[in-house]
């Protein structure tokens, strides 16, 4: 059975942070090692945390997670800001489940 565990999967400057407040950390600097980690970890984590840069990259592999139920895995900003990835991701999941645009009322 899945623990609560949670992960973040980035750069390190990015994720050593998380470490402080007791995540588990996983520097990944890599597109293809990311994918490969978050794989892994979705067997035995209940939420992973991707920094939006990777997260972009290996978004088909994100889509098949957002399906189910576990585990969560929610892109983050990195150490050197937001991208706007997790941002519009969370537009279109409002936007599918509403049918409108709420957050922002603005076209694409």
């Amino acid at each position: 059975m899945r623990k609560e565990k949670i992960a973040v999967v980035g750069d390190k400057d990015s994720v050593l942070a998380f470490k402080a407040v007791g995540l588990d950390v996983f520097p990944i600097s890599d597109e293809e090692e990311a994918s490969d980690k978050v794989r892994l970890l979705a067997r035995e984590y209940a939420v992973i945390f991707v920094t939006e840069k990777l997260a972009a990259k290996m978004e088909p592999l994100l889509k098949r997670y957002k399906a189910r139920a576990y585990p969560a895995v929610i892109p983050i900003p990195d150490a050197s800001g937001s991208t706007g990835f997790g941002l519009y991701g969370i537009k279109k999941d409002v936007e599918k489940a509403i049918g409108a645009d709420i957050l922002f009322n603005r076209e694409d």
